[in-house]
């Protein structure tokens, strides 16, 4: 069985997603906080893992991160 994945690690990409709440501070200093993310962008998260793990700012962008899965 492998480990569960890193909630510091983009669910699309693998690479860091700067989350201020995996990273033990407050929800609302995180970057998400002030950014609007696509419908599109939290669609292409697999489902086990929405809500377990954060986008990070460049997959949270459209047109998508190069490294996201289409």
């Amino acid at each position: 069985m492998s480990a569960a994945p890193s909630p510091a690690t983009c669910p699309l990409c693998g690479q860091t997603n700067a989350c201020a709440v995996a990273a033990g501070l407050p929800p609302e200093t995180c970057w998400c906080m002030q950014t609007r993310i696509p419908a599109s962008v939290l669609e292409r998260i697999p489902a086990a893992e929405r809500g377990q793990r954060c986008v990070c700012p460049a997959c949270g962008q459209t047109p998508p991160h190069p490294k996201a899965p289409r």
